[in-house]
């Protein structure tokens, strides 16, 4: 299993990847469903909460395993069965989200966890034994993961009250072993099929977040009620999915990551840095519906969240995407500061837009004036 090249020409990502893609999609789509309903019961804090560690126990395998591929995928039989593992373990992970949500139960998560985790550690050794040249980074991977998965059983262990710092604590050690790895030299990913795969990812969390959305919506005005606040409410989902595309496409990342191919801070500020963009645009879709769900019930109803709490799951989620997309994927390319202005307004505007009668709305408005503003700047 010797690194793929770099520089390799038409390098674009494989079936296997794309399958990968779409069975951790079954966990993004579990985890914004589980928000969806955390919101609509009010359960906002804790809903926020648990979304966040679960969404990033999604994102970080994902993330792990596409960073891998682009640096060592010889597509061959052992490998083929790795991946499936790790597909496995995704599934499973994707089958303990709702346990870890409504009862705050680690195991199956955890689990599924370990499974996928486990598979890439004996890939990373694999990958050090056949390429000498990287084998101190490839195997302090393999130490790193390893370690991280012993820690992630250990935590089941400890007391209630004592989880949380614990995951907190297993997500800093987690985070720290690419750095730690790359330390000792550097993996040869390839910056366009990199580019590619995070493109290909954020179209998948988009699509969900759409379908989530849309099946509230769709079941809000099967139950006829306020049909003008459902219709505006579903043309600014639309306006608001239409501009996060948009503005995370307005610049290709290839061109980026191949900048920073040397520069280790900007590569992994980018790359963690889409946690924030994957998981707003997941809760985007999930406040959408819980938007849905507020309008359909009656005033007062015990549980459900007050009118400020149901709008701002709709306008954070955007704020966030916005502020994400402009610090990570667009301010590298700018180079006057009249151009950083759009998104300033913006994300101030959507933020606002939760005191308005139709928050969904407006902040599809404002994100389309943004979309607007970037296009023009484009052209000058």
């Amino acid at each position: 299993m010797t690194g793929r090249d770099p520089g390799e020409a038409h390098r674009t990502a494989t079936p296997l990847e794309l399958f990968v893609d779409l069975c951790f999609v079954v966990a993004v789509a579990q985890a914004s469903e589980h928000l969806h309903e955390a919101l609509t019961h009010g359960h906002v804090a804790s809903g926020a909460l648990r979304f966040a560690l679960v969404f990033f126990t999604v994102w970080w395998a994902w993330m792990n395993f596409t960073w891998f591929a682009s640096a060592y995928d010889p597509d061959d039989t052992p490998y083929r069965l790795t991946v499936l593992v790790q597909i496995t373990g995704s599934l499973v992970l994707a089958a303990g989200v709702g346990r870890a949500f409504v009862h705050g139960d680690l195991i199956v998560i955890t689990l599924g966890y370990v499974v996928l985790r486990t598979a890439l550690a004996s890939l990373w050794l694999r990958a050090g034994l056949a390429d000498p040249a990287r084998r101190t980074s490839t195997l302090r991977f393999a130490i790193g993961v390893t370690a991280c998965q012993v820690g992630w059983l250990g935590l089941l262990l400890l007391p209630t009250a004592w989880q949380l710092p614990g995951i907190v604590a297993m997500i800093l050690a987690e985070v720290a072993v690419p750095v730690w790895a790359q330390s000792a030299g550097m993996t040869p990913w390839h910056p366009r099929h990199i580019a590619e795969r995070y493109e290909l990812f954020t179209l998948i969390v988009l699509g969900e977040s759409v379908a989530a959305a849309t099946n509230a919506v769709r079941g809000a005005f099967d139950r006829h009620h306020g049909i003008a606040a459902l219709c505006a409410l579903a043309g600014g989902g639309l306006l608001t999915a239409f501009a996060m595309w948009w503005l995370y496409f307005t610049r290709p990342a290839h061109t980026l990551l191949a900048t920073t191919h040397r520069a280790h801070a900007k590569r992994f500020t980018w790359a963690y840095g889409h946690y924030f963009i994957f998981a707003s645009a997941a809760a985007e879709g999930a406040g959408l519906a819980a938007f849905a769900d507020h309008l359909t019930r009656p005033a007062g109803s015990p549980g459900s969240a007050g009118t400020a709490w149901a709008a701002l799951a709709v306008t954070l989620p955007a704020a966030v995407f916005v502020c994400s997309v402009w610090a990570v994927h667009l301010r590298p390319h700018q180079r006057r500061r009249v151009e950083q202005v759009p998104f300033a307004v913006g994300v101030v505007g959507i933020l606002l837009a939760t005191w308005s009668p139709a928050p969904a709305l407006v902040a599809g408005l404002l994100l389309a004036g943004v979309v607007v503003a970037v296009t023009v700047q484009r052209r000058t």
